[in-house]
């Protein structure tokens, strides 16, 4: 295990910095949404919504460590920074007046996701545990091999008593 890793949190990660100051963005863009149209309200939650993911999985990613984990996580904050690149249009077509402000957000996700891969490709693609649905498996591995960790003699006796 990396343990110089873990001494290091999350919020010191580059790829953290920038979705939070994505969030920020976001969030300052909201608060000019009027409060009296229902649909642009909708749409602000959302937006809100995708902007945290971006730094909750990261900090669940790096908690987690394992490359299924981390790669799910991954996931997730793709479709929410993607979600939130076209939310623009959601409020535009919604009548938001001040819809110009969102292409901040846009080159901010762009920067994101130059982040986001590099960030991916430090996942430790040994440390992980078989995904038996075979979406997050590291390279090379698939859902109907045979699981490494079922040769690991077990004797639950050894571990508890009566």
């Amino acid at each position: 295990m990396d343990y110089e890793k873990h001494e290091r949190p999350a919020e010191s990660l580059p790829i953290y910095k920038k979705g939070k100051e994505i969030f920020d963005v976001v969030h300052q863009i909201s608060e000019l949404i009027p409060e009296d149209n229902e649909h642009l309200q909708f749409i602000k939650g959302n937006m809100l919504s995708d902007a945290a993911q971006l730094t909750v999985k990261v900090a669940g990613a790096e908690g987690g460590d394992l490359y299924d984990i981390r790669m799910e996580a991954a996931a997730i904050i793709r479709k929410a920074a993607r979600d939130l690149m076209v939310s623009n249009h959601s409020l535009e077509m919604f009548g938001f007046e001040d819809v110009q402000y969102f292409d901040i957000v846009r080159e901010l996700i762009e920067e994101y996701r130059l982040l986001f891969i590099e960030w991916v490709e430090s996942f430790d693609k040994w440390n992980y545990i078989k995904d038996d649905w075979g979406l997050f498996n590291p390279p090379g591995v698939g859902p109907l091999d045979k699981d490494p960790d079922d040769d690991i003699p077990f004797n639950p006796d050894d571990f508890f008593e009566d």
